[in-house]
């Protein structure tokens, strides 16, 4: 029973993994709300971030509202740029939103990650779930 129920989970992280390789580019420009806040609505799942390259204003306060798909597999999502104003690690749940908070003081590109790994596997970032964040004046 044991050995079966491995061989399922091995079968579906083996068929998110061929799917999450393949995700395209997807770029949004973030809009300044009336408050003054840049707010980005993200997606993590199946070895992708939604969108993966997010632009946005240096000195604007910025709010990531990361979501988790439905699913078994962890995900998270970490950018590690203290230089820059920004250096976060969240662990995303499926059953609630992450709202990630910081303002970014220079401009530049910074690469942000889903760190996790599977045993032996390639890292989730390896498997597509990796993305940037760019800083424009």
């Amino acid at each position: 029973m044991r050995a079966g129920i491995l061989a399922v989970v091995m079968l579906l992280l083996c068929s998110a993994a061929a799917f999450g390789e393949q995700f395209a580019e997807k770029r949004v420009v973030a809009a300044i709300a009336a408050d003054g806040v840049q707010r980005v609505p993200m997606t993590a799942g199946g070895y992708y971030f939604d969108p993966n390259v997010v632009v946005v204003k240096v000195n604007v306060p910025v709010e990531l509202d990361v979501r988790k798909t439905e699913g078994l597999v962890p995900h998270n999502i970490e950018l590690k740029a203290p230089e820059a104003g920004i250096d976060f690690s969240e662990e995303l749940s499926s059953s609630e939103a992450k709202v990630i908070k910081f303002t970014p003081t220079r401009v530049g590109t910074f690469p942000f990650a889903c760190t996790h790994r599977f045993m032996f596997f390639k890292s989730h970032s390896d498997r597509g779930m990796h993305g940037v964040l760019e800083v424009v004046p």
